[in-house]
């Protein structure tokens, strides 16, 4: 079966089905398109620049969950390819986003995550409000005519949806993603903790990670193969964005299960490509928003926040915490692989990267990240 583009994801019922399926036939989801990615395109940092600038930046990017901001002054500071950048939610209800950088010497008002009525930069004591406005200047005589209105920190594009903190660095950002969004994805309400770590590889190796189920028997032959399956997988498009189906061996349990009593949770891993830099990965006990986030052309800090399943706590309160742990094992594996594959660029083995009709949603990312670099130039 090829890899679909649609506007409306499968249901459970429809993705159990093509399981089933290709689990008879010995097959899995193929594409029609074979992709060659100059490996240039992953060393150099000329290249990143322009992705940055004309996507990563220039995009209404996922960068937290809205969870996040649950309250007023609720807030979240974080560099974003090398860019400070604040996220708060307002007194008003409204998320908004700023340069995290004081506009009398470029000091940073805030740092990591809290909750605050005001920024103060721990400078010179600049303090501004929730809206970024400057509210306060010590010994303001010593600033003749200096327009308050002028100096309050500078606003980014900010859109709250479905769940998520969605943010752009650039005036007139592609606001494109949004319109295509899975509508079955909805962070909304769901709890979270967040965690970061840096992984020693390109961002596209490590995003290219999550995408296709080729890798899984020899990457993982002790951690998730031995319960999914062998190059299954069941891959749809959804205008920039993608979903890719990891099912579990337990999955043929279904098979008894009448069409519309048939539920995935517990029996797949779903990975949802946002494109261009984010990941939900939706497991049987907790869920995941990963953003990667470019630190240099072989650097990518990953930032991850994890929501447990309201019905894993409700079944099993030390479900979720197994889960992740045992997840983890599988991302170290990976992470050791993208990080090995990006010391062996040097070596100028390979020309161009070769991927087939297995990694269909490689191929697509790749394809909208082509054409999106195309639309800005």
């Amino acid at each position: 079966m090829r890899a679909e583009t649609v506007t409306a994801l499968l249901s459970d019922h429809e993705i159990t089905e093509r399981v089933l399926a290709h689990i008879a036939r010995r097959t899995t989801d193929t594409g029609t398109q074979v992709w060659r990615e100059p490996v240039a395109n992953y060393r150099s940092a000329t290249r990143l620049q322009v992705e940055l600038e004309r996507v990563l930046l220039g995009t209404l990017a996922v960068f937290c969950p809205a969870s996040a901001l649950a309250a007023p002054g609720d807030f979240v500071a974080r560099e974003v390819s090398g860019r400070p950048i604040l996220v708060v939610r307002g007194e008003d209800g409204v998320v908004r986003a700023f340069k995290n950088v004081c506009r009398h010497r470029g000091m940073r008002v805030a740092a990591e995550a809290g909750c605050a009525r005001v920024f103060i930069c721990g400078y010179h004591g600049w303090t501004y409000g929730l809206d970024g406005q400057l509210r306060h200047v010590p010994h303001a005589e010593g600033f003749p005519g200096l327009e308050r209105a002028q100096h309050g920190l500078v606003p980014l594009t900010a859109v709250e949806r479905q769940g998520m903190v969605f943010v752009a660095h650039q005036p007139h950002a592609n606001g494109a993603v949004l319109d295509d969004l899975p509508d079955c994805i909805d962070l909304a309400g769901m709890a979270c903790t967040v965690s970061a770590s840096e992984t020693e590889a390109n961002w596209k190796l490590v995003l290219e990670g999550f995408l296709e189920g080729y890798h899984i028997r020899p990457t993982h032959p002790q951690s998730f193969f031995p319960y999914g399956f062998d190059n299954l997988n069941v891959v749809e498009h959804c205008g920039r964005h993608s979903r890719v189906t990891f099912p579990f061996q337990r999955i043929q349990k279904l098979a008894a299960v009448p069409a519309e009593q048939r539920r995935l949770t517990g029996f797949v891993t779903s990975v949802y490509h946002l494109f261009p830099n984010a990941l939900i990965t939706v497991l049987s006990n907790h869920t995941n928003l990963i953003v990667l986030e470019p630190i240099s052309v072989e650097r990518t800090n990953v930032v991850r926040y994890t929501f447990a399943n309201a019905t894993a706590v409700a079944r099993e309160p030390h479900a979720v915490q197994r889960d992740t742990d045992f997840v983890a094992l599988g991302a170290a594996e990976d992470r050791a692989v993208v990080s090995a594959i990006q010391r062996g660029l040097a070596s100028e083995a390979n020309d161009s990267f070769v991927f087939g009709h297995f990694e269909s949603a490689i191929v697509h990312f790749h394809r909208t990240l082509e054409a999106a670099l195309a639309e800005v130039k």
